[in-house]
């Protein structure tokens, strides 16, 4: 079977954002792949703000998370990137073959220095994360990636790397990595911000409560400019409606599109259409809260260590064929 490798950074409990971007791609492809999960606890890292103690218990919660939306432990391989020396070998080498002004130049690195208004405080990890995250992807020699949109540059300078030693090996020693992006590219925050986060406070978690989804429902941004239920409103770009179309199922198809033609009239307040979306959302938590009270601590600490043992083994193999280049 081919190989995938995806995952998370464990800086907090996994969204609907997640789930769209990447999550729903991994449960519907882990019986047609060999499927890794890398719960990135170093890369948690370069928040700064993350102490080794959160990030330890955020790496249970989003593993948590995984299981939740229905990955079967038996089909996947989970494992913590911290618990596999020979992916920061392989970064190491790696980086010897990326100029430092290539490193600064990826679009997804540039937003965040200057969205977090990082100026010139940032670490040299937080620059070398593309590095990272391709000896990550490239020690299993995966040959897919499902990843939200804004991951793709990250995925790119994989490929490169993966290039540079396939020619210098004369030979396919890596795979050219593919992205595969979810149906959603981008689900837009609660607040209408199109990036979705933590620390924006914007976010619906997959493990937030009926009464959570309520409050941050009935709290979403919608069309600035409608000041009344009867004024005709805008669909488009309306986070109510993005998120209405993203986790609507086919039964439910009909009256979405019956809301749009009634907000666009003005034949339809804001609280009835959250109200809708409120139903749907929770319907759609619902079996994900129940699967998330099966697991017990011991048995993340089992699905954890089972799968470093099987992934250090293979990363061991793609190191030891690299550094055999250079004997």
């Amino acid at each position: 079977m081919k190989r995938i490798l995806t995952g998370d950074t464990p800086t907090g409990k996994l969204h609907l954002g997640h789930f769209v971007g990447t999550l729903e791609n991994r449960v519907k492809l882990q019986s047609e792949y060999e499927v890794f999960i890398i719960l990135a606890d170093t890369h948690a890292l370069t928040t700064l703000s993350e102490t080794p103690e959160k990030i330890k218990e955020y790496t249970k919660e989003v593993l948590l998370d995984n299981l939740s939306v229905g990955l079967d432990p038996k089909k996947i391989t989970f494992f913590k990137e911290s618990e596999i020396a020979e992916i920061y070998e392989l970064a190491s080498i790696f980086s010897m073959y990326v100029s430092h002004n290539r490193a600064l130049r990826n679009p997804t690195i540039k937003d965040e220095i200057s969205s977090k208004g990082l100026g010139d405080q940032f670490s040299l990890g937080f620059i070398n994360y593309p590095i990272l995250q391709a000896a990550d992807i490239l020690c299993v020699k995966a040959e897919l990636v499902p990843v939200g949109k804004d991951q793709e540059a990250h995925l790119e300078q994989t490929r490169e790397i993966a290039r540079t030693f396939n020619k210098i090996s004369n030979s396919e020693i890596f795979p050219d990595p593919k992205a595969l992006i979810g149906r959603v590219g981008k689900l837009p925050g609660t607040d209408g911000n199109p990036k979705m986060g933590k620390s924006l406070n914007n976010t619906i978690y997959l493990s937030d409560s009926t009464l959570e989804v309520e409050e941050k429902v009935m709290g979403m941004y919608t069309d600035p400019k409608r000041i009344h239920a009867n004024d005709p409103g805008t669909v488009e770009g309306n986070p109510v409606f993005i998120y209405l179309d993203a986790f609507g199922s086919d039964s439910h198809r009909k009256q979405i599109n019956k809301f749009k033609q009634q907000y666009e009239k003005g034949e339809v307040g804001d609280v009835e259409v959250k109200k809708y979306l409120t139903k749907i959302l929770n319907e759609f938590l619902e079996p994900i809260r129940k699967r998330r009270l099966d697991f017990k601590d011991s048995e993340l600490d089992l699905i954890l260590k089972e799968g470093a043992q099987k992934t250090r083994i293979i990363a061991a193999e793609t190191l030891s064929e690299l550094k055999s280049l250079f004997s």
